[in-house]
């Protein structure tokens, strides 16, 4: 998916033929690539100068320079893998290879190597450059046009373009290469479907290189500065689309932070509110208890014990009276009387019954102790006092029971 922003998706191949006179006869074709498909978008055929190919095309092109005719010089060779200074002597005697550019295209046993000044090759390239265009690739001859012989209505071992001849093998590997330009094709050349002038075939199929330069094999003469251009090119689109992936990552990662701390937020406030209302709660509850804990202070001190049948409890003690006793008074949960003056509030002993009689011997008071106890609602009875009184020959008690 990345492939498109990494490769330079239009360039114009720029081919010049330099005629023995010097007159030079200039033929631009210019490609771009949308949705992985390449489309022509100008074939300029026949112009007669750099500056009048300006007119034409836009500042900053990319272009795909090849070169032909006067000055390039082509020999067919063994196969050679690479061409040094040992072997450059078969092409030029006693010349060295520092002075020239060379290409070296093999196909089958045979290696079609071309060769131009390093001076000669530079005057283009500056022309180019000084005119506006960006070259970025140099290729000498007609040999760029095998990357897109499968693209052509070709149909037998020869091909024939523009004054070339080649002639190929059953294998399609190239055998010969002649130039002669009374030559032309016999029939319309086209690219798949498009027609295409015969002129402009090696202008497209430099152009085709240079843009799927990173998936094909390159015909080109070595010129570092234009593959140091190139290469830089290639790194800056790398890069900005690995700054641009970087952004996108990092916003993708901020936008789901966001929506997280959102989600959180939101979170943490409904928590917030049922904490809220939970202590809310809790306070309520908590006064409700307060509430019913003074209510039942208040009834205890009032002596409120419930359901208890206060005057049942007395009446069964006072069945249980002997005949030698005299009642005097009752008193169920009587008053506490404070040591303290200061107490400005009635206090009740809760659980508790008070009996004052009169009794001439203690003997009936005991006894009728032993029967109080005998009830299963009394927890404990105790003889509170016992004082006799010799004036009124009689001596008087005080009961506490409790229940």
């Amino acid at each position: 998916m990345l492939d498109q922003y990494f490769r330079i998706n239009e360039a114009t191949g720029v081919c010049i033929s330099i005629g023995q006179d010097g007159v030079i006869a200039v033929n631009a074709c210019s490609v771009s690539i949308h949705n992985d498909k390449l489309d022509f978008d100008k074939k300029l055929t026949d112009i007669s100068s750099i500056e009048e190919l300006s007119k034409d095309l836009p500042a900053k092109t990319i272009i795909a320079l090849n070169l032909s005719g006067k000055g390039v010089l082509q020999k067919q060779l063994e196969k050679v893998q690479e061409i040094d200074q040992n072997n450059f002597s078969k092409i030029l005697l006693n010349a060295n290879i520092e002075d020239f550019y060379v290409q070296n295209f093999t196909s089958g046993d045979q290696s079609f190597v071309s060769v131009i000044r390093k001076t000669e090759a530079d005057k283009w390239i500056s022309q180019l450059t000084t005119a506006g265009f960006a070259p970025l690739m140099l290729s000498l001859g007609p040999f760029p046009v095998q990357n897109i012989l499968q693209q052509l209505n070709i149909y037998s071992n020869e091909v024939i373009f523009y004054g070339y001849t080649i002639q190929r093998n059953d294998q399609l590997e190239w055998v010969s290469c002649q130039y002669n330009e009374s030559v032309i094709s016999e029939f319309a050349l086209k690219v798949e479907s498009e027609s295409i002038d015969e002129k402009l075939l090696i202008s497209y199929a430099a152009a085709f290189q240079l843009v799927l330069a990173n998936k094909i094999e390159l015909i080109e003469a070595g010129v570092p500065a234009l593959k140091i251009k190139l290469k830089q090119l290639l790194d800056d689109k790398k890069l900005k689309v690995q700054t641009s992936l970087i952004l996108c990552v990092f916003f993708v990662l901020l936008l789901a932070n966001f929506f997280w701390f959102s989600w959180l937020n939101s979170n943490n406030a409904k928590l917030a509110d049922q904490v809220s209302r939970s202590v809310q709660s809790t306070e309520d509850i908590q006064k409700i208890n307060d509430d019913v804990q003074q209510k039942e202070t208040l009834l205890k001190v009032l002596g409120w014990e419930g359901s208890i049948n206060k005057a049942a409890l007395i009446d069964q003690v006072a069945s249980l009276l002997p005949r030698e006793i005299t009642w005097k008074e009752a008193a169920i949960d009587p008053i506490d009387i404070p040591e303290s003056r200061t107490q400005k509030y009635v206090v009740f002993t809760n659980g508790k019954i008070r009996i004052v009689g009169n009794s001439k011997k203690i003997i009936p008071v005991n006894e009728w102790i032993a029967r109080i106890k005998t009830k299963s609602w009394v927890k404990n009875v105790q003889l509170d006092s016992y004082t006799f009184d010799s004036e009124l020959n009689t001596g008087q008690f005080i009961i506490l029971i409790d229940y």
